[in-house]
């Protein structure tokens, strides 16, 4: 096993790494925030002695990815005192993270510890970081007012904490069970993170507070909904849920499938298992066959068993497929695998699909890691089977493995250019990239004739260079981009299959062709063709945004007051040209940039002075007259600023700015 090559090729993503020894045996469990980045450090640069020894018995290297460091510290945490790994040992010093527990009984009391206790207790966390718990603690403390006092026994006055406003003195009867009852829901309610409807209670009773005048209360009350609004994480590897679960998700592309098995047992996230299939089935069809291979007599399924529901590009026949919405229950009809868990193993669990955020969070990272495997096997595989699929469907003459793919891209004519691509073996060839700026469409709409400059200037090139030419055309567009291609290569002589893929149903268009070719969503060969139609798009987009960009400087709207570098670069991606920001909404334009409404008006009349500037060549505010001055008197740019009297306007704009402010 290529050990190296498993760095380089690991996600961009949080997780943990697991390395095993030559028998299977865990001798090391790590963390990272980015698991690329940590695995290549291994293999650079001088490494002490310890490192040195690990990778010398390091034989395989697993990941888990989990949704940022936070999550990896956990499970990390967790794999660690599970597996007990050689190399870890001297790293750790056995310390379980702090938890918040809330106590059983009629006057629950709330505080930190370490230890877990099966006495009804509720506990809460766990939390690495420790000044994050203690602020949680502390708003519990100066909100809630529960009880301080280890033991709970009757007294006659009651202590200093009561007279301070932290305890509600249960001891001496100020306050009644039901009442107190009120305010360790509200308690639990925070820790569970149900923070909404907490937040607009305590904002209700603050509004109370300051009408009465107790101004003191109502910034506690005010500070603690701050606070509540900034606690609203859970960890999703950690929840104390004492049931077992486990959470099935499955990526497929084309006959590969792989399924993901995240098992929660004693709160606690314990393994991940991945297992490789080939299935033309769907994905109900798979699942069904999966989850009756997977638990059988070794292996027993605990209480309640999750599973992704089918994503909404699934085919006929499920949910969505049927009433156009999100699947909400099973992507397959349970009642015969209940039967077969009842007569085979005698257990009936629970198949759910996850509803509440906790849930969804475990489901989407067993998601994540069945893709990122997913991905790890067309690595392995390569694109031949798809250019196969491709070669056979099309009826190419050659198998594609050299694929150029042209886009246009403008906007109603203006700044019109074309991208080229190329694709070696189903893989970007990014050294042969081409951008092509237009020279026969500009101030017009001709997609067809768009593409045949674009593709006459590409193959006269490479003919005139006697270089290799591509086994196929792709072209973004129907049967008139198509035959326009085909037109240009049968003049230059060019001998190369040619197709268009139309985005709207994505169809297939071939030369001189009456209908289109439409594959299976699921096709190998349709999702290479997709695959180069957008990078195609992508490239060619990015130069056109590039040039219209130029149409709207940074110093137009800098010299507007309160708009500084970020908000102006905040409005020349959002509207692209210096006409589009002077017909702008002024409200819109504060939305984007979360300026004044003054400074917005500031902007557009800035703009419009910049098109007035342009139209008159030589017109200028009269200097010590900012733009906000004029913004105050000026009409809208749009209304009433014609070509024919634009000196006017503008000189009219400048003159009452500067007589007002001047």
């Amino acid at each position: 096993m290529d050990l190296k090559k498993i760095a380089r090729e690991a996600p961009r993503e949080a997780g943990v790494y697991i390395m095993k020894d030559a028998e299977g045996r865990i001798i090391y469990v790590g963390k990272a925030r980015v698991l690329r980045n940590r695995l290549v450090s291994y293999f650079s640069g001088e490494k002490d002695i310890k490192t040195r020894t690990l990778l010398r018995h390091a034989a395989l290297i697993e990941m888990i990815i989990v949704k940022d460091e936070y999550e990896a510290l956990l499970l990390e945490n967790t794999l660690i005192k599970q597996h007990s790994p050689r190399y870890n040992i001297n790293l750790k010093d056995g310390k379980t993270y702090p938890v918040i527990r809330l106590t059983a009984g009629p006057f629950p009391r709330v505080f930190r510890t370490r230890h877990i206790i099966d006495d009804g207790s509720s506990y809460f966390g766990p939390f690495p970081n420790v000044g994050a718990m203690d602020g949680m603690l502390d708003v519990i403390d100066r909100v809630f007012s529960l009880r301080k006092c280890r033991i709970l026994q009757k007294r006659r006055d009651p202590c200093m904490y009561y007279h301070i406003g932290r305890c509600a003195a249960p001891c001496c009867k100020r306050i009644g069970e039901a009442d107190y009852a009120l305010q360790v829901d509200r308690v639990r309610r925070l820790l569970s993170g149900n923070t909404k409807r907490l937040a607009d209670e305590l904002t209700g009773e603050m509004r109370k507070e300051a009408a009465a005048l107790r101004f003191e209360r109502a910034a506690q009350l005010r500070n603690a909904v701050k606070t509540i609004e900034t606690l609203n994480e859970t960890s999703a590897v950690i929840d104390f849920d004492p049931q077992g679960r486990d959470y099935i998700a499955w990526a497929a592309e084309g006959v590969l499938a792989t399924f993901s098995v995240f098992s929660m047992r004693g709160g606690k996230l314990t393994g991940r298992e991945l297992y490789r299939t080939r299935s033309a089935a769907t994905e109900g069809e798979s699942m069904i066959t999966f989850i009756a291979g997977y638990y059988n007599g070794e292996r027993l399924p605990p209480g309640q068993i999750y599973v992704a529901p089918v994503p909404a590009t699934s085919g006929a026949g499920s949910p969505e497929a049927e009433t156009g919405e999100p699947a909400k229950s099973l992507p397959f009809d349970s009642r015969p695998l209940a039967k077969w868990f009842r007569d085979k193993l005698h257990l009936e669990p629970e198949l759910l699909t996850p509803s509440d955020s906790h849930h969804q969070a475990v489901m989407a990272m067993a998601g994540q890691n069945a893709r990122e495997d997913l991905r790890r096997r067309l690595r392995e595989r390569g694109a031949g089977p798809a250019l196969d699929e491709l070669k056979n469907v099309l009826g190419l003459k050659n198998r594609p493995e050299r694929i150029e793919g042209f886009d246009i891209a403008q906007l109603d004519g203006k700044h019109p250019v074309a991208s080229l691509i190329s694709f070696v073996n189903g893989v970007p060839d990014k050294k042969n990239y081409r951008r092509f700026k237009l020279r026969t469409v500009a101030g017009i709409v001709d997609d067809f004739r768009a593409m045949r400059e674009a593709v006459e200037r590409r193959y006269r090139r490479l003919l005139r260079e006697n270089r290799e030419l591509p086994d196929l055309i792709l072209v973004d567009g129907g049967i008139g981009q198509v035959n326009a291609a085909r037109g240009v290569l049968d003049a230059l002589g060019v001998d190369c299959d040619v197709a268009g893929l139309a985005k709207r149903e994505e169809e297939i268009w071939l030369p001189k062709a009456r209908t289109p070719l439409r594959l299976s969503r699921q096709s190998e060969a349709l999702r290479v063709l997709q695959f180069i139609r957008d990078e195609a798009h992508r490239f060619a987009t990015g130069l056109n945004q590039i040039l219209r960009s130029g149409d709207l400087k940074l110093e137009t709207l800098e010299s507007v007051e309160g708009i500084g570098p970020k908000r102006a670069a905040v409005l020349i991606r959002r509207y692209q040209s210096i006409g589009r920001v002077a017909s702008a909404e002024a409200e819109e334009i504060a939305q984007i940039c979360g300026c004044s409404a003054a400074a917005a008006r500031a902007v557009r009349a800035a703009a419009g002075l910049a098109l007035l500037d342009r139209k008159s060549r030589g017109l200028r505010r009269p200097s010590g007259v900012s733009a906000l001055a004029a913004a105050a008197l000026a009409p809208d740019p749009a209304d009433g600023c014609q070509d024919s009297s634009a000196a006017a306007c503008g000189t009219g704009m400048a003159a009452e700015a500067a007589k007002e402010y001047g």
